[in-house]
Protein backbone atom coordinates (compact mmCIF):
# COMPACT_ATOMS: atom_id res chain seq x y z
CA UNK A 1 0.00 0.00 0.00
CA UNK A 2 1.55 3.22 -0.91
CA UNK A 3 0.85 6.14 0.89
CA UNK A 4 2.35 10.14 1.40
CA UNK A 5 2.96 12.92 -0.61
CA UNK A 6 6.27 13.86 -2.39
CA UNK A 7 7.13 16.63 -3.83
CA UNK A 8 9.49 15.92 -6.85
CA UNK A 9 10.64 17.51 -9.98
CA UNK A 10 10.59 16.09 -13.53
CA UNK A 11 13.87 16.54 -15.26
CA UNK A 12 14.39 18.18 -18.97
CA UNK A 13 13.53 14.91 -20.38
CA UNK A 14 10.66 14.05 -18.63
CA UNK A 15 11.87 11.84 -16.27
CA UNK A 16 10.46 11.26 -12.64
CA UNK A 17 12.94 10.10 -10.10
CA UNK A 18 10.70 7.71 -8.07
CA UNK A 19 11.12 7.89 -4.12
CA UNK A 20 13.47 5.31 -2.67
CA UNK A 21 11.23 4.61 -0.32
CA UNK A 22 9.06 3.19 -3.12
CA UNK A 23 11.08 1.52 -5.55
CA UNK A 24 11.30 -1.78 -4.40
CA UNK A 25 7.03 -2.08 -3.97
CA UNK A 26 6.82 -0.87 -7.31
CA UNK A 27 9.18 -3.16 -9.71
CA UNK A 28 10.66 -1.98 -12.77
CA UNK A 29 7.46 -1.89 -14.87
CA UNK A 30 5.22 0.76 -14.15
CA UNK A 31 2.04 1.70 -16.08
CA UNK A 32 0.98 5.63 -16.42
CA UNK A 33 -2.58 6.76 -17.57
CA UNK A 34 -4.49 9.68 -17.25
CA UNK A 35 -6.92 10.16 -14.38
CA UNK A 36 -10.59 12.10 -14.36
CA UNK A 37 -9.47 14.43 -12.02
CA UNK A 38 -6.76 16.42 -14.53
CA UNK A 39 -3.81 13.75 -12.77
CA UNK A 40 -1.82 10.85 -13.91
CA UNK A 41 -2.15 7.26 -12.00
CA UNK A 42 0.72 5.59 -11.62
CA UNK A 43 0.74 1.58 -11.02
CA UNK A 44 2.74 -0.72 -10.48
CA UNK A 45 2.16 -3.41 -13.75
CA UNK A 46 0.25 -6.08 -11.46
CA UNK A 47 -1.54 -3.46 -9.62
CA UNK A 48 -2.13 -1.96 -13.17
CA UNK A 49 -3.76 -5.46 -14.19
CA UNK A 50 -5.90 -5.93 -11.81
CA UNK A 51 -7.30 -2.15 -12.91
CA UNK A 52 -7.46 -2.95 -15.88
CA UNK A 53 -9.27 -5.69 -15.97
CA UNK A 54 -12.04 -4.00 -14.28
CA UNK A 55 -11.94 -1.25 -17.02
CA UNK A 56 -12.50 -3.65 -19.74
CA UNK A 57 -15.57 -5.36 -18.29
CA UNK A 58 -17.02 -2.16 -18.09
CA UNK A 59 -20.64 -1.85 -20.25
CA UNK A 60 -20.60 -0.11 -23.28
CA UNK A 61 -22.42 3.08 -21.81
CA UNK A 62 -18.68 3.78 -20.14
CA UNK A 63 -16.68 3.56 -23.47
CA UNK A 64 -15.43 7.15 -23.01
CA UNK A 65 -13.87 6.46 -20.08
CA UNK A 66 -12.18 2.88 -21.14
CA UNK A 67 -10.95 5.30 -24.18
CA UNK A 68 -9.41 7.87 -21.40
CA UNK A 69 -7.91 5.25 -19.11
CA UNK A 70 -6.98 2.31 -21.56
CA UNK A 71 -6.35 4.48 -24.64
CA UNK A 72 -3.51 6.47 -22.43
CA UNK A 73 -1.90 3.82 -20.72
CA UNK A 74 1.80 4.16 -20.97
CA UNK A 75 3.67 0.88 -19.59
CA UNK A 76 7.43 2.63 -18.64
CA UNK A 77 9.84 0.85 -17.07
CA UNK A 78 12.13 2.55 -13.99
CA UNK A 79 16.15 2.39 -15.02
CA UNK A 80 18.82 1.91 -13.19
CA UNK A 81 18.68 5.43 -11.37
CA UNK A 82 15.01 5.06 -10.65
CA UNK A 83 13.44 7.26 -12.85
CA UNK A 84 10.32 6.59 -15.11
CA UNK A 85 9.82 8.96 -18.50
CA UNK A 86 6.42 10.28 -18.20
CA UNK A 87 5.17 10.74 -22.23
CA UNK A 88 5.08 14.18 -23.41
CA UNK A 89 1.20 13.34 -23.91
CA UNK A 90 0.38 12.61 -20.48
CA UNK A 91 2.43 15.23 -19.00
CA UNK A 92 0.51 17.45 -21.24
CA UNK A 93 -2.64 15.94 -20.50
CA UNK A 94 -2.17 16.42 -17.00
CA UNK A 95 -0.95 20.02 -17.39
CA UNK A 96 2.40 18.87 -15.82
CA UNK A 97 5.27 20.89 -16.66
CA UNK A 98 8.60 20.59 -13.51
CA UNK A 99 7.04 20.52 -10.40
CA UNK A 100 5.54 17.61 -9.55
CA UNK A 101 3.58 16.20 -6.25
CA UNK A 102 3.38 12.00 -5.98
CA UNK A 103 0.46 10.87 -3.67
CA UNK A 104 0.50 7.11 -2.47
CA UNK A 105 -3.45 6.14 -2.94
CA UNK A 106 -2.97 2.23 -1.92
CA UNK A 107 -2.43 0.25 -4.56
CA UNK A 108 -1.64 3.45 -7.13
CA UNK A 109 -0.02 6.90 -7.29
CA UNK A 110 -1.19 10.08 -8.34
CA UNK A 111 0.88 12.30 -10.14
CA UNK A 112 -0.01 16.47 -10.15
CA UNK A 113 1.35 19.59 -11.57
CA UNK A 114 2.34 20.93 -8.03
CA UNK A 115 0.36 24.35 -8.59
CA UNK A 116 -2.37 22.38 -9.40
CA UNK A 117 -2.70 20.34 -7.00
CA UNK A 118 -2.14 22.95 -4.37
CA UNK A 119 -5.64 24.94 -5.38
CA UNK A 120 -7.39 22.10 -5.90
CA UNK A 121 -6.22 20.66 -1.99
CA UNK A 122 -6.81 24.62 -0.52
CA UNK A 123 -10.62 24.32 -2.60
CA UNK A 124 -11.28 20.94 -1.05
CA UNK A 125 -10.49 22.00 2.64
CA UNK A 126 -12.99 24.53 2.42
CA UNK A 127 -15.76 22.77 1.36
CA UNK A 128 -17.99 20.71 4.04
CA UNK A 129 -16.48 16.76 3.74
CA UNK A 130 -18.90 14.44 1.88
CA UNK A 131 -21.18 12.19 3.95
CA UNK A 132 -19.41 9.14 4.14
CA UNK A 133 -17.04 11.24 6.87
CA UNK A 134 -19.90 11.78 8.71
CA UNK A 135 -19.73 9.10 11.56
CA UNK A 136 -16.16 8.99 10.91
CA UNK A 137 -13.88 9.88 14.64
CA UNK A 138 -10.41 11.07 13.75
Amino acid sequence: MFQGASSLSLDAKGRLSMPTRHRDALGAALTITKHPHGCLMVFPRSAWEQFRERIVNLPMSAQWWKRIFLGNAMDVDMDGSGRVLVSPELRAGAGISKDVVLLGMGAHFELWDAQVYAAQEAEAMKADMPDVFKDFSF
